[in-house]
């Protein structure tokens, strides 16, 4: 059955295909006669109740000197569309919320929503992880600088990362007694003149293990793709984000790893959250992304996989009202 399928993704002229995990979505989607349509931030509205889109139509295709073509935009009631993906990349501001809401009214009309609108808005990458302590390193979240301090002092070596970050962005790591560590929480804190602060800082104690990479683990309707992603740091770089220059190798997944993804998979599919990745560091849960995990076509060329089918033979079945409760 072919359906209509639209995504919601930063600019599609501005991605580089060869990494682009949305772009194997799309070429996925079409490869099965499915009719794409495009959007960007800002072509949401809401109209008398009814979730609205200035959608394009969209076509595809393996070619870095011209991956995509686009019909004429127009707008439309968001009901017209079996499937919405939405890919939108961090950060979860005022108006990736207010998005959520706009495909929220959308889904209640019948619509699939990938991932859940209301999970992306519950689920922060960062804070999210912090519900499997489990499967965790010892972690502070606090906009206390003198408890950041405290925390750093008691592990010795800690990263410091913000909440609402990607890509390896505005990530420090710190030792006891380093002279930079006042000026780092200043800067994450956005802080006041007596160590409070307006926003919400992560402290995670450092681990080692990070020299092996940093693992990407996909997890498609509760299931771990079976290799992961090593996002290796390079030289003198501490981050493993292939945004920071990371080198990524594949690896099989560990039995430490399907142990995490067991603790977090069910959870995950009773939010309605198909599509996730979560970042391991040696035996530790660090993050669950939700909102535009990525590192699909790295495995895909690694290992002959192909995930974004997988991926859509989960939305097929459940498009169809097969799917097992």
């Amino acid at each position: 059955m072919a359906l209509s399928v639209a995504v919601l993704m930063d600019p599609i002229g501005a991605i580089k295909i060869a990494k682009d995990t949305t772009f194997a979505m799309l070429l996925e989607a079409q490869r099965r006669g499915h009719a794409l349509f495009y959007m960007e931030q800002g072509d949401l509205a809401v109209r008398d109740g009814k979730a609205w889109a200035r959608l394009a139509p969209l076509q595809v295709k393996e070619d870095p000197s011209g991956w995509y073509s686009l019909g004429e935009a127009r707008w439309q009631e968001l009901t017209g569309m079996d499937v919405v993906l939405m890919r939108k990349d961090p950060p979860v501001d005022s108006q990736f919320i207010y998005d959520t809401m706009v495909l929220e009214l959308a889904q209640r009309a019948g619509v699939k929503v990938i991932n859940d609108p209301q999970a992306l808005r519950d689920c922060n990458e960062k804070l999210y992880a912090m519900s499997f302590p489990q499967c965790m390193a010892p972690t502070l979240v606090s906009r206390e600088a003198a408890e950041l301090r405290r925390f750093a002092a008691e592990h010795g070596e800690v990263v410091l990362k913000p909440l609402d970050g990607m890509g390896g962005r505005g990530i420090f790591r710190v030792k006891t007694g380093d002279t930079n560590l006042n000026s780092m929480l200043e800067t994450l804190l956005a802080g006041g003149p007596h160590g409070e602060g307006r926003h919400m800082v992560m402290a995670q104690k450092y681990i080692p293990q990070i020299s092996a990479g940093d693992k990407r683990i996909l997890i498609v309707d509760g299931e771990p793709v079976p290799y992961a992603l090593a996002r290796i740091p390079q030289g003198n770089e501490f981050r493993g984000n292939l945004a920071a220059g990371g080198r990524g190798e594949g690896v099989p997944l560990s039995d430490r790893d399907r142990w995490i993804v067991s603790q977090v998979a069910p959870e995950l599919r009773r939010r309605g959250l198909l599509f996730v990745g979560l970042d391991v560091i040696g035996d530790y849960l660090t993050e669950i992304n939700v909102t535009s995990p990525t590192c699909a076509r790295e495995l895909d060329k690694q290992f002959g996989l192909n995930i974004a089918g997988q991926l859509f033979d989960v939305i097929e079945h459940i498009t169809s009202g097969n799917r097992a409760a």
